[in-house]
């Protein structure tokens, strides 16, 4: 079986660690999203791609989801005291190493997606990991500044720094418009038996990927079935703060109002937490397959039962 999934970061993560052990035998392709990628030191900084590498390859900060296990702060302390900003951004001393190491590969001349590659021969994630795009592609996002003013930041920023506190007008994937897929992603698609969006954000992530031209059109004429896991439950997000930027794009908090924005014709099938079980009749009004199940990923066998759930699901739309 050849499978595509559409990944952000911890969630498409830990989803993905769920799925290669429901579905051992399967070629696994992951599109990653890059719209979080971030310039620091000097350093070419690609989060969700990361995460996804640590994670599946086994050396992720498990108990925050991110980063490296065992990390040291060394580098940033020394940075911070010499005044060089940002200090907002926790980069580690183990996770330098790979943006050292990227940045370099990338000056010379090679592509993202090669880079990556190149990157996932050190920790075998078992699965083929491709940037959406070669492109740079970045998040941005505006907010109201003081005085009533607009003010536009990168999207880490608005995340990581003022930790979502003030509200979102607008998020944009700034180049995206112009970016094409990076190599072997519509081909991955267009040859795939199912397409899987994870419980990862439906705007930062697995919209920024939809973002890039061809990709939304190759999936929806893909001809295979494309099955859906809700990254909201009972009306909030599971992890982060999703609802700021599903409000900023005019998207209710709810696994319905998420299945709605990506469209019948994009989605075949919709997976829903079980408290979310009254959203199920509106879903399939909506012309898309829906099922109330578990969706909280509380260890690995509940992740891979979600996966199988999300299998068993598009082969039922396949029939």
């Amino acid at each position: 079986m050849r499978i595509v999934v559409l990944a952000g970061g911890i969630g498409g993560a830990r989803f993905l660690r769920g799925l290669r052990a429901a579905a051992p035998e399967a070629d696994i392709t992951v599109i990653g999203n890059t719209g979080d990628d971030i310039h620091l030191f000097g350093l070419k900084v690609c989060p969700d791609l990361d995460t996804v590498m640590y994670t599946l390859g086994g050396g992720i900060n498990e108990e925050q989801g991110w980063g490296r296990a065992d990390e040291t702060f060394h580098v940033k302390e020394e940075l911070a005291a010499y005044g060089v900003e940002p200090t907002w951004f926790g980069l580690g001393d183990r996770d330098f190493a790979t943006h050292v190491i990227r940045t370099q590969m990338l000056g010379a001349g090679y592509p993202l997606s090669a880079v990556t590659e190149a990157l996932c021969a050190r920790w075998k994630p078992g699965v083929r990991l491709l940037p959406m795009t070669d492109d740079r592609v970045e998040t941005h996002v505006a907010i109201q500044a003081e005085e009533g003013t607009r003010k536009v930041v990168h999207f880490q920023e608005y995340w990581v720094k003022l930790r979502a506190a003030v509200a979102a007008e607008a998020v944009v994937p700034v180049g995206a418009d112009q970016s094409k897929p990076a190599p072997g992603v519509l081909e991955a698609i267009s040859t795939a038996d199912v397409i899987l969006f994870p419980p990862s954000n439906p705007v930062v992530s697995i919209g920024a990927i939809l973002a890039v031209p061809g990709i939304r059109e190759a999936i929806a004429e893909a001809g295979v079935p494309v099955v859906g896991l809700s990254p909201i439950v009972g009306g909030a997000p599971v992890r982060g703060m999703a609802d700021k930027v599903l409000a900023a794009v005019g998207v209710e908090t709810t696994a319905a109002a998420v299945a709605a924005h990506y469209g019948s014709g994009l989605l075949d099938g919709w997976l829903v937490h079980t408290s979310d079980a009254d959203a199920v009749a509106d879903v399939e009004a909506a012309g898309i397959r829906c099922r109330a199940v578990p969706l909280l990923m509380a260890d690995l066998d509940a992740t891979a039962q979600m996966a199988r759930e999300a299998l068993a699901l598009a082969e039922e739309a396949r029939a």
